[in-house]
């Protein structure tokens, strides 16, 4: 065999070698890629069905929980295609698409929460901002049309007022409960506040009247607390009055 011949066949050798290391690089970043996005799929269909069962009732709609749900059957959808040989994940899309086919006739079984703690409002807050991230994706991927996703992040915007209002009220309301009317009135003022600053408050119009309404009322029992009982001794009466004449300049803000 001449040397030009097996010159040839090397050359020919490492070609292949060559060629069949860039197919099993192919081949290998092919199935990372398939990987990331059965990774990425499962976990946003998993938000979903999190948000769907876990939000609180009181604002959860039959239209958000039927999006929520053709969210779902959508990435499901996506995801049979990388794995058709799922069977629980075919059982899955049975049951989506018989959910999805009531329409706004579905049934909404989340129940309503009590906002009473901060630990509880940043909860659901941190669930509000998921769902917007789930909405702004699905409108990126053309899941959603961009009208309805526009709609449906103002919806959550309303929901976030809607969370704060709850909050302050309830905060209010227990703190009336327990006697406690200055700090009732320094809740239902943050929330006055909160809707004041919102960029269209006049769309909140009705919470605010009513925040308001409360905060008077918290503020007249304030003001009937800080009264001098009329049974204690003139003297003492008139040195308390004295000594706050004297010290104006230390009183503190009650809203501080």
């Amino acid at each position: 065999m001449s040397p030009l011949v097996i010159t040839l066949l090397i050359v020919v050798g490492i070609v292949i070698l060559v060629v069949i290391g860039y197919i099993n690089h192919l081949v290998e970043n092919s199935k990372l890629e398939k990987a990331r996005l059965k990774a990425d799929l499962n976990d946003r269909i998993r938000r979903c069905a999190d948000l769907s069962e876990t939000l609180p009732g009181q604002m959860v709609s039959p239209s958000l929980k039927l999006l929520l749900t053709r969210l779902q059957l959508q990435m499901s959808e996506r995801l049979q295609q990388l794995d058709k040989h799922d069977n629980a994940l075919k059982a899955r899309l049975e049951q989506l698409r018989a959910l999805t086919s009531q329409g706004e006739s579905i049934k909404v079984n989340n129940p309503p929460q009590k906002i009473l703690t901060e630990a509880k409002a940043k909860e659901i807050r941190f669930q509000l901002e998921s769902l917007h991230g789930q909405i702004t994706r699905a409108a990126q991927e053309g899941l959603l049309p961009a009208g309805e996703a526009k709609h449906r992040v103002g919806e959550v915007r309303d929901m976030l007022v809607q969370l704060h209002v709850e909050f302050f009220t309830n905060l209010g309301l227990q703190a009336l409960q327990e006697g406690q009317p200055r700090q009732a009135r320094l809740a239902f003022e943050r929330g006055v506040q909160y809707l004041q600053k919102q960029p269209d408050p006049a769309r909140y119009q009705n919470q605010q009247q009513q925040l308001k309404a409360q905060l008077e009322r918290a503020n007249a029992l304030a003001l009937e607390n800080d009264k001098p009982n009329a049974d204690e001794p003139s003297e003492l009466t008139e040195g308390l009055k004295s000594l706050e004449d004297e010290d104006t300049w230390k009183k503190k803000n009650i809203y501080d």
